[in-house]
């Protein structure tokens, strides 16, 4: 019950305090929407990196910062770290559910080269979970998450290639994950995420890794490294649904954009990898490449992947439009894999399906069979070294593959094809001349050829 007498006191004690906090506000020019800005409970929505306490001259190591402010945003509910402009050194750091990146004009988060800088955890990498090095920048379980801006993140580079071919010089049978070299930008179990207009350079192995995400745009960014910049694929979707790349340059010294998942025998299954699928890429770029879109190396089950209106500005005879990479130790499944509209000037090839055989293990299990089906080339022209080969393992089933409206520049006429089931010639032409299943010498090697137009 409300003491009726004391009731009143409190309410004039009120007023009271009322008007003191009144006179505070006239006195010192604040408003009630600054008070309210300052008081602790109010969430940040933004906090500049700048104001937490970075120094962006490119030498002082800013990690427990820069963590430090992404746990305070997370602990207030969420918001916005800015990296303003500047070079912010820095090793690991692991964003949090709520937590988003604003890279500004010249802001650039420039990774370590000490390798002690990205402490050994469990990571997937390369198709499986082990212990190995985090990448530079990490989000695990960041639904929404939205990394935009014009700014850069910027690896460590050339101190980690060095070692990498420092090692293989003296031991040629050294694999990728025998050095230590962290990614730029590692995503994973996460849903609804935007990467937007970044630049990601020098990354010490692959540029951008996202695994088991969905509904995933990766919009007008800028990926690159040099020549000799070993495995820095630019972007690899692994185990990944519902994925868009748009608008995208990506120029480096592997794979542009690989499909992943996992590898072995027993790949198929494997929980952990669910397959990749319903992947849109258009409107990009690309220039120094393995494979300007390449299945595998780790993939067991990749369909329904379009990509169109690109330009392939390759100059390296390694370059390959589509690179199917058919692993003689895993079961997979490629399906429904086009191209449309696409612009090649430079050298590489238009196709490779074929075996990959730098690295696998049957664990002395039966060989799988590898199936690859529904895959279509339509609209297709300009500058290459040649066609290219489809030539599987001798487990494999590959067919129901069109070529339609080619029409290649070539410098090697050689063309290899077979062991194809109902491959479709539609306006195909090198250097001119009509590409026909006669000429490939198909009807020697009891290739089923679809009957219908090769005109």
């Amino acid at each position: 019950m409300i003491n009726n007498v004391a009731f009143p006191k409190k309410q004039r004690l009120i007023r009271y305090l009322n008007s003191l906090c009144f006179f505070i506000v006239v006195a010192f020019g604040l408003s009630p929407d600054a008070m309210a800005a300052q008081s602790p409970a109010t969430k940040i929505k933004q906090l500049s990196i700048i104001d937490a306490g970075a120094i962006g001259d490119g030498t002082t190591l800013n990690t427990h910062v820069l963590q430090e402010t992404i746990n305070q945003l997370a602990a207030q509910g969420g918001g916005t770290m800015v990296v303003p402009a500047g070079r912010f050194l820095t090793g690991a750091i692991f964003l949090k559910p709520g937590v988003n990146l604003n890279l500004e004009t010249n802001a650039v988060l420039l990774g370590s080269t000490n390798i002690a800088d990205y402490p050994a955890m469990p990571t997937r990498i390369e198709g499986h979970t082990q212990i190995w090095r985090p990448a530079l920048l990490n989000a695990d379980h960041c639904d929404y998450l939205r990394i935009t801006g014009c700014g850069t993140i910027q690896g460590g580079g050339k101190s980690f290639w060095d070692a990498f071919w420092n090692r293989y010089k003296a031991d040629k049978t050294t694999k990728n994950l025998d050095v230590d070299r962290p990614r730029n930008v590692f995503i994973e179990n996460s849903k609804d995420v935007l990467i937007s207009g970044i630049s990601l350079r020098d990354s010490g192995f692959w540029n951008l890794h996202l695994y088991r995400c969905q509904d995933l745009t990766v919009e007008n960014m800028d990926i690159r490294t040099p020549t000799h910049s070993p495995s820095t694929d630019g972007i690899d979707v692994d185990s990944c649904q519902r994925v868009t790349i748009r608008g995208c340059y990506i120029s480096v010294d592997d794979d542009n954009i690989a499909m992943k998942g996992t590898k072995g025998p027993l790949a198929d299954e494997d929980k952990d990898s669910p397959p990749v699928e319903h992947i849109r890429i258009y409107d990009c770029s690309f220039g120094l490449g393995h494979g300007v879109l390449t299945l595998g190396s780790e993939a067991c089950r990749v369909r329904d992947v379009v990509m169109e209106n690109c330009q392939v500005e390759g100059v390296w005879n390694k370059d390959c439009l589509a690179r199917l990479k058919l692993r003689p130790d895993t079961q997979q499944y490629y399906q429904d894999i086009h191209f449309r509209n696409i612009t090649l000037n430079g050298h590489g090839t238009l196709v490779s399906i074929e075996p990959w055989m730098q690295v696998f293990d049957l664990k002395g299990l039966a060989a799988p069979m590898q199936r690859v089906n529904n895959v279509t080339f339509e609209n297709i022209t300009g500058n290459a070294t040649s066609f290219g080969r489809i030539d599987g393992p001798t487990n494999s089933v590959i067919r129901d593959i069109l070529f339609k409206d080619i029409g290649l520049t070539v410098t090697d006429t050689n063309v290899v094809v077979r062991k194809v089931g109902n491959l479709k010639l539609v306006n195909t032409r090198i250097n001119g001349t009509l590409l026909t299943p006669d000429r490939l010498g198909l009807a020697r090697h009891s290739e089923r050829i679809a009957d219908g137009d090769t005109n």
